[in-house]
């Protein structure tokens, strides 16, 4: 199936939804660095990567028009900084904010369905009246702005268009974790599908959960057996998860999802940083307010890109002995879902900038296959009619 992608970023959404059944007929990234790790990539033959389009452009710049033929999907990642709770909160104010772009992709090539990731900052109050402009541009992409019109006035315009809405869209609120992903990061997802396709939405089912990854701890122990872990070597469960594991031991019933991936899950194997593939220690890592690092038996605190100072100042694992180092870019890469194979061109610094504004693989092939099932249930309707 033929997708556009724009804000690639290092590639996550992308490697996911090529995972997924998705050829991507162009993808756009102004950044040069993250650029040059498609780039590299693509030039090492990297499954997927090889067969990319990728382009390295501003999309306020790009002629979506021009482009010929059909597209099942327009996938992307708009710039979270103006929404991220870390960032400077300025909103559509911001510079930054690309989710015009966006919109105006959907409205010049009407995809079959779309795909866009954020910051769940995004679906604070602070930003509820942008969060509703965002959903029924999308919804009504044909209803575009005036020139000089704020949003609050494009807004009422667009309420009144709901009922011809080109697009049936869902704001989805998700967890990394809960597909597969090492890490806890909560994510905000506009998705959608073209009305004239006759589907409906049904938000996607997590194939993992924090209830399995308890059981496999502290009810079944297959956890620790798993890692090679002496059962009576000192653990501490958090008094959040207590109450959880009561319920569960006291039901008996095993939760039918896979287990919530840990840090150590993901990096069995590595063993300590080798200096090869990007697995290279990085000094200067320390606790302080805020930033306590990430314990080796719980998937992975959301890596960041940082909004100031050095990017990744909480990318950080708590060993075993309570010590605490900077995860390696590879470290981080296998939090993200990157395959080792997958390389990060430029600095330590700007790499794991690139990791921290990276879509979880895991969670873009989920979405990805999620698309990929409904609108191939539309063409299975349409050649048996």
């Amino acid at each position: 199936m033929r997708s556009i992608e724009l804000f690639s970023g290092c590639g996550g959404l992308a490697l996911g939804t090529a995972r997924a059944g998705f050829h991507h007929v162009k993808m756009v990234e102004w950044n040069k660095d993250a650029y040059s790790t498609l780039v590299l990539n693509k030039h090492n033959k990297i499954q997927h990567a090889q067969d990319w389009s990728v382009y390295c452009q501003d999309v306020r710049a790009v002629d979506w028009k021009s482009l010929d033929g059909e597209y099942d999907l327009v996938a992307g990642g708009p710039p979270c900084q103006p929404f991220s709770i870390g960032g400077k909160h300025s909103g559509k104010e911001d510079l930054r904010d690309m989710w015009p772009e966006a919109v105006r992709v959907i409205r010049d090539l009407e995809p079959k369905a779309f795909l866009f990731e954020n910051v769940r900052g995004l679906a604070r109050p602070a930003f509820a009246e942008y969060l509703n402009w965002i959903f029924h541009s999308l919804s009504t992409p044909q209803v575009g702005r005036w020139e000089g019109e704020n949003h609050a006035s494009h807004l009422e315009r667009l309420r009144q268009y709901a009922s011809r809405a080109q697009y049936d869209v869902m704001i989805l609120k998700l967890n990394a974790a809960d597909y597969g992903a090492a890490q806890k990061r909560h994510r905000i997802v506009f998705a959608g599908v073209h009305r004239d396709l006759g589907l409906t939405l049904n938000a996607p089912t997590p194939t993992h959960s924090r209830e399995r990854l308890l059981w496999d701890q502290w009810v079944e122990g297959s956890y620790w057996v798993r890692h090679n872990i002496q059962p009576n070597r000192p653990r501490q469960i958090a008094k959040a998860d207590e109450t959880i594991v009561r319920k569960l031991e006291t039901s008996g019933n095993k939760p039918k999802e896979l287990p919530w991936r840990t840090v150590r899950d993901a990096l069995l194997d590595l063993g300590e940083p080798s200096g090869r593939n990007g697995h290279c220690y990085q000094a200067g890592a320390r606790i302080y307010p805020g930033h306590t690092g990430s314990p080796l038996d719980e998937p992975a605190k959301a890596l960041k890109a940082g909004d100031h100072g050095v990017p990744g100042g909480e990318n950080m694992m708590v060993r075993d002995d309570g010590t605490v180092r900077y995860f390696t870019i590879r470290e981080a890469a296998r939090l993200q879902g990157f395959p080792d194979d997958w390389q990060f061109a430029s600095s330590w610094t700007e790499c794991m900038r690139q990791l921290g504004n990276a879509v979880p693989v895991p969670l873009a092939h989920a979405l990805g296959a999620w698309v990929t099932h409904t609108v191939s249930s539309q063409n299975n309707l349409s050649r048996a009619a």
